[in-house]
Order: C-alpha cells, then sequence, then structure tokens
C-alpha cells in the first residue's frame, strides 16, 4: 500500500458525524492514528490474506468485489466516507481471512485502525460499537438485494438499473463493457450485446468508454422487467 500522512492532528474523528461523539476514552485511543492518502488502482486487500485493521475512509471510493477463474468478476459493493467494509469487519470479528478483492476505484484518504485497537474499541466504546453494526446490517442489505437482483432479474434490467444508477446529470455513464459487466455479474460480451439492443431501440447511445442514455423513461422501464 503506497500512502503517506496527510496532517498531525485527529480532526478526522470529527469529519465522520457519526464518530463526532466518541468517549473521551476511545478517541484517546485514536487520536494519534493519521490519514493516508492512497492513488486510486491499488489493490488493498485480497482473497486469502490476514486483515490487520480497520479502514475508517474519509473520502473516495473502494470496490469491493469476486474475481472467477474463468475470468468473471462481481462488484459486491463500494466503500465510501462514514461506511464500513463488510469484508473487513468479518475478517476481524471472526479472525478470518479475505474471501475478496478491494481496490481504490478513485484516489482514497483512510485512517487505518490496527485490528487491536478495533478490538478495544468495540469492547469500550458505544459509539463505535454504534457505528459498525448499523453500518455493517446496511451493507448486508446491499448485497442481499444484489443476489437477488443477479439470481432472480434479467440482465437487460440488471443492465439499466446499473445505468440508471450511475448516470450524471446529463446522462452519460463512464464505463467500459467489462466494468459494466462486472457490476452485473455476466460476461462482457453479453453486455455489449445488450447496449447495442438499447442503442438500436434509442434508449442509450454508446462510445468508447462511455454510455449515454438518450430516454430514462424507456430505461426505467427496461430496469424493472
Amino acid at each position: 500500500m503506497n500512502a503517506g500522512p496527510r496532517g498531525k492532528s485527529a480532526d478526522w474523528i470529527d469529519s465522520l458525524p457519526a464518530l463526532a461523539a466518541l468517549e473521551p476514552e476511545a478517541r484517546a485511543l485514536v487520536a494519534d492514528l493519521q490519514p493516508m492518502e492512497i492513488e486510486a488502482g491499488r489493490t488493498l486487500f485480497s482473497p486469502g490474506a490476514a486483515c490487520s485493521g480497520f479502514a475508517m475512509v474519509l473520502a473516495g471510493s473502494i470496490r469491493v468485489g469476486l474475481n472467477s477463474e474463468t475470468g468473471r468478476a462481481l462488484v459486491l459493493y463500494r466503500v465510501g466516507a462514514d461506511e464500513v467494509c463488510v469484508q473487513t469487519t468479518l475478517c476481524l470479528m471472526a479472525g478470518q481471512d479475505y474471501s475478496a478483492e478491494g481496490v481504490t476505484e478513485t484516489k482514497v484518504t483512510l485512517v487505518m485502525i490496527p485490528a487491536t485497537r478495533f478490538d478495544r474499541l468495540m469492547a469500550m466504546s458505544k459509539v463505535f460499537r454504534t457505528f459498525v453494526f448499523q453500518r455493517f446490517g446496511a451493507r448486508l442489505q446491499d448485497i442481499s438485494r444484489l443476489l437477488e437482483t443477479v439470481a432472480f432479474a434479467r440482465v437487460d434490467a440488471r443492465i439499466a438499473q446499473v445505468l440508471l444508477a450511475r448516470a450524471d446529470a446529463e446522462g452519460r455513464v463512464a464505463a467500459t463493457h467489462q466494468a459494466l459487466a462486472e457490476e452485473v455479474g455476466t460476461a462482457r460480451e453479453v453486455v455489449s450485446r445488450q447496449l447495442d439492443a438499447l442503442a438500436k431501440a434509442g434508449l442509450v447511445r454508446t462510445a468508447r468508454g462511455e454510455v449515454t442514455v438518450l430516454d430514462r423513461p424507456a430505461l426505467e422501464g427496461r430496469a424493472a422487467l
């Protein structure tokens, strides 16, 4: 992990609303920890690796996903500011190794809480426990919805859902066909065929590394199938 200290204070604690009320004893336990900046595209953890600490993300996004031996991939979730990583939390609380891969999707600023201090925080701080368990529960719900979608929703509906969720104000989605395939849990060739069909129907326009939503209401109809 290529990262370096960014500051000399514990202002990062108050930058996370959920931890602003951290008890004095708990605050003192992590006050010396400093934010680190990690560039985009760095692998933070991979299957089989042990977990050494709990990452508190202050800015940026970490993509967590599964990769198969056949080259297929599936994005499970993303970790941003004020969120927790299910994989890391499970590893620390259950003493297990990672079973997925975590990669910085953008430049990320985070604070790494060592495993021993994480255990002490969980034992001493109601505020910290509430933060971890509330976000852990919300993330599990997201994963359950993802599994339901992958298992039961049509591929074209899943692609439409991803496009609608990621489109900016002008309807543009900056993503390759491979990246979209990882989002919906299918092969790149399948995504390419589906995007061609959507383009012929006038719902989207495709370009290299980009998809533009042209008919949002019609795409929402596809997403509901």
